[in-house]
């Protein structure tokens, strides 16, 4: 996983995140990490369109985003 982060820290691309919050909810995230520290990622989240510190313990997993596929009538 700490290679991805470091990709989209460098690159400024996204990734997905699959993150587990304090009450155990868990959602799927499209993130632009901003920095990396020992405890947390800090990351635009393309979702909330806002800077958010997530947990590096509650990331479940992390991946490249998937390509939405065009709809073809």
């Amino acid at each position: 996983m700490n290679g991805l982060f470091n990709i989209s820290l460098e690159q400024k691309k996204p990734i997905s995140i699959m993150y587990m919050a304090d009450d155990y909810t868990i959602t799927d995230r499209s993130i632009i990490v901003r920095k990396i520290d020992d405890v947390h990622i800090h990351a635009y989240c393309l979702k909330r369109q806002q800077m958010r510190k997530f947990k590096r313990s509650n990331i479940l997993a992390a991946g490249k985003p998937q390509r939405r596929r065009k709809a073809y009538a």
